[in-house]
């Protein structure tokens, strides 16, 4: 005859106390898995009537002390207090570098270049083309930022692309000295198209003269089945201090009463017509809407109304 062994009820309650320490235990070394720090998605694709467009994150950067760059013709305590009412620091912030795909069905349009090959052609790659497969590359302005990936040390990045922009801009940096437009566009002018506003660099997306950020800036005017979507390049560069205060000058504009007279006049028709836009500086992944407030205007990130 066997005997179950009893359990006292001193053992049965150190067992019982045993179970969360192990699990404790467990939980601890589980716990240890290393730190990977911030990350985005390299690529957003949507889609526009009949046309795909992928913004590429080729990059993003930190910079201190954004009213040097942003807001710098109104006093430091006017530009904290805006930026405490949008929850975002006045020590510092984030650029964001997002060139744009367009597929019409017919031609792969790459939107410039990001400021290196490598950077550009990851984001590329990783949205699932190749710098082979683009037909027409069209540079907005020439700022080192947007021109920058043209060039992959010696050889054309996209080596079977035309290439295209707007015949002021070429014909001011063309006059000018400047290193990186000396070392990636001079050596390649022959190779470009000049455009005016008006003009049609594929089916369905047009140029529109957006000057004053650069001599000739161009933004993209992309229409597809009856929708329209624009790409803004750099007439607007923050979501809060650019859209929010379009009369707030940019150290970047080169000539700033133009660029602020360019900037209301955009906002003004996206928010009228309810345009989507992208905007090579936005916060990632760069989609969004204009909307009226009050004499200005706010920024409404894209959720999922391109996807549909």
């Amino acid at each position: 005859m066997s005997h179950t062994p009893k359990l006292s009820r001193r053992a049965a309650l150190a067992g019982a106390a045993a179970i969360p320490l192990a699990a404790a235990t467990a939980t601890a070394v589980q716990a240890e898995a290393p730190m990977l720090g911030t990350d985005e998605a390299p690529f957003k694709r949507v889609k526009l009537g009949s046309f795909e467009v992928t913004n590429l994150l080729a990059g993003s950067a930190v910079r201190e002390d954004p009213q040097s760059i942003f807001g710098m013709n109104v006093d430091k305590a006017a530009f904290e207090e805006v930026s405490k009412a949008a929850n975002i620091p006045t020590d510092k912030t984030r650029f964001f570098f997002t060139p744009v795909v367009v597929n019409t069905g017919s031609e792969l349009v790459l939107f410039d270049t990001g400021l290196n090959a490598a950077g550009t052609t990851a984001a590329l790659t990783a949205a699932g083309y190749s710098p082979d497969q683009i037909d027409k590359v069209v540079i907005t302005h020439m700022h080192g930022d947007h021109i920058g990936g043209l060039m992959n040390e010696s050889a054309l990045t996209f080596a079977n692309a035309e290439l295209i922009t707007g015949a002021a801009e070429m014909n001011h940096w063309a006059g000018a000295e400047n290193e990186r437009f000396d070392g990636i566009i001079r050596p390649n002018m022959e190779r470009f198209t000049m455009i005016d506003g008006g003009a049609s660099v594929a089916s369905g997306i047009t140029a529109m003269p957006a000057f004053g950020h650069t001599p000739g800036h161009m933004a993209y005017m992309l229409e597809s089945d009856g929708a329209q979507l624009l790409l803004a390049a750099d007439f607007a560069n923050h979501f809060v201090w650019s859209l929010g205060h379009p009369d707030w000058e940019v150290l970047f504009d080169m000539d700033k009463a133009a660029a602020a007279a360019t900037r209301k006049t955009m906002l003004d028709m996206m928010a009228t017509d309810g345009i989507p836009f992208s905007s090579y500086h936005m916060p990632w992944p760069a989609f969004g809407y204009v909307e009226r407030d009050g004499d200005a205007y706010r920024y409404a990130p894209h959720t999922y109304q391109l996807t549909l």
